[in-house]
């Protein structure tokens, strides 16, 4: 028997949920994914109906985050982003329209969310410091940096190394961007110990298909670590150049000197 027919079978044989698991309704809004082997094998769906992601940044990267996320079923999503969508956003950040200029991208995003999975309790925080996020985050799961600014990245990675949480990395600029898995096991400052002064979009430019395809990538991301099912990019850094096609996967190693 080939793995889709055993896994096409088994879907089948959830067909009457017990209690406490994933209702009818539930099973044919994720049955296409419930139909991957390892996923349904590794009860990945269950898994992320019990959890909890703190996605911080609703803009390039975090708007196909949110409604990757609220599509797959993610159970809780808290979206933090306290900036408001401007004209030079919309080439690119296409949850929102014209109609959406000036309002506020958390609020825009929790509403799409919401609206594509009823299922998913969708929730809205204010722009974050460091106090909320020492609150919010020991609170999740998981936690997605889609910022586009040094400051804020490192104080998610601060509060994440603080509470022992992993975290999904992902940077855009001009034709390239990047994803990593960061937490215990290799955090941000393992290889950048203080924050740089580089260039933001409002610098460098982007092109439009590259943050999608990079916020598409770490929500992917995402789902492997709350699903437990294949390899996270955990000490690995994937990177893409747009011009020319090429990605690369690359191995990471903290910089920091080994104690005795």
């Amino acid at each position: 028997m080939t793995a889709a027919k055993s896994s096409v079978r088994a879907l089948k044989e959830l067909q009457a949920p017990a209690q406490g698991e994933l209702s009818r309704e539930e099973l044919r809004r994720y049955s296409r994914q419930l139909l991957v082997p390892e996923w349904l094998q590794a009860g990945a769906q269950e898994r992320l109906r019990h959890a909890s992601v703190l996605l911080v940044g609703a803009g390039g990267l975090g708007g196909p985050v949110a409604l990757q996320l609220a599509g797959a079923g993610v159970g809780r999503l808290v979206i933090a982003d306290g900036d408001t969508v401007g004209v030079s956003n919309l080439h690119r950040q296409t949850l929102f329209t014209a109609a959406d200029v000036g309002r506020l991208k958390a609020e825009i995003a929790a509403a799409r969310a919401q609206a594509l999975n009823p299922f998913v309790q969708v929730q809205v925080a204010s722009r974050l410091d460091g106090h909320d996020l020492d609150r919010l985050v020991p609170s999740v799961t998981l936690v997605v940096d889609a910022t586009d600014n040094f400051e804020t990245r490192y104080a998610i990675a601060d509060a994440c190394t603080r509470a022992g949480r992993e975290w999904v990395w992902g940077a855009a600029g001009g034709s390239s961007g990047m994803v990593s898995v960061f937490g215990p096991h290799l955090g941000l400052r393992d290889l950048f110990p203080t924050p740089g002064d580089g260039p933001s979009c409002d610098e460098t430019g982007v092109l439009g298909p590259v943050p999608n395809l990079v916020g598409s990538l770490m929500a992917q991301e995402a789902l492997k670590v709350l699903g437990g099912v294949g390899d996270p990019l955990r000490g690995k850094l994937w990177t893409f150049e747009a011009l020319s096609g090429q990605a690369r996967l690359l191995s990471l190693k903290s910089v920091k000197p080994v104690t005795p």
